[in-house]
């Protein structure tokens, strides 16, 4: 998935310990940072972003890459 398809908002998932998480993007990290308990390392050029999971509340920091859209709606949000 590209990065610039990704905006905060956007309902995703992400595949973790064997499961699949469903979450919201939050943030769009893209400097160094410190997030979801740990060092992030981030650029205008490889950005990650900062999920909030549904089923726990916890946040998470995945590339573009880890991140799948998960539903129809970020389609007709995008249309708005």
């Amino acid at each position: 998935m590209e990065e610039k398809e990704l905006r905060v908002g956007d309902e995703v998932e992400w595949n973790s310990h064997g499961s699949t998480v469903t979450g919201v993007v939050e943030e769009i990290l893209t400097a160094d940072t410190e997030a979801a308990g740990r060092t992030v390392r981030a650029s205008e050029d490889d950005p990650q972003y900062r999920v909030r999971s549904d089923s726990s509340g916890s946040d998470a920091v995945h590339k573009a890459g880890a991140l799948r859209r998960h539903s129809k709606r970020n389609a007709d949000r995008r249309n708005t």
